[in-house]
């Protein structure tokens, strides 16, 4: 259906990183889980070492899946914009690559108590 505006639009975006107080949105998602409906929103600053974002705020977001405890991150396969990527843990996210609204996702072989079919 075509719309037709009779005036000007300006569209001005509210999650600009200027808007975050120097920190970025990453989301992160747990694939073949789906005890989650959608990916975390995690919001910190890009000097965060990775290690730090997948201890702290990723980790306490899993803790209610039963195979959260049993994963481990040294074998996790990760990607980065729908492409395989291996993270260095101890670099910060801006290191790694990691942007303002990245999407991360990642997979755990062999862990699969809540999966999808």
């Amino acid at each position: 259906m075509t719309i037709r505006s009779t005036k000007n639009y300006v569209g001005v975006p509210r999650d600009l990183v200027a808007n975050f107080g120097g920190r970025q949105l990453v989301y992160v998602s747990w694939d073949q889980h789906l005890l989650f409906a959608a990916p975390f929103l995690i919001c910190v600053p890009p000097e965060t070492p990775f290690r730090e974002l997948v201890q702290g705020p990723l980790s306490a977001l899993l803790a209610p899946d039963p195979d959260a405890g049993a994963i481990d991150w040294s074998k996790a396969q990760w990607l980065k914009a729908n492409a395989p990527w291996v993270p260095e843990f101890d670099r910060t996210l801006a290191e790694n690559g990691i942007g303002h609204k990245a999407l991360l996702r990642f997979r755990t072989p062999g862990l699969n108590s809540v999966m999808a079919a």
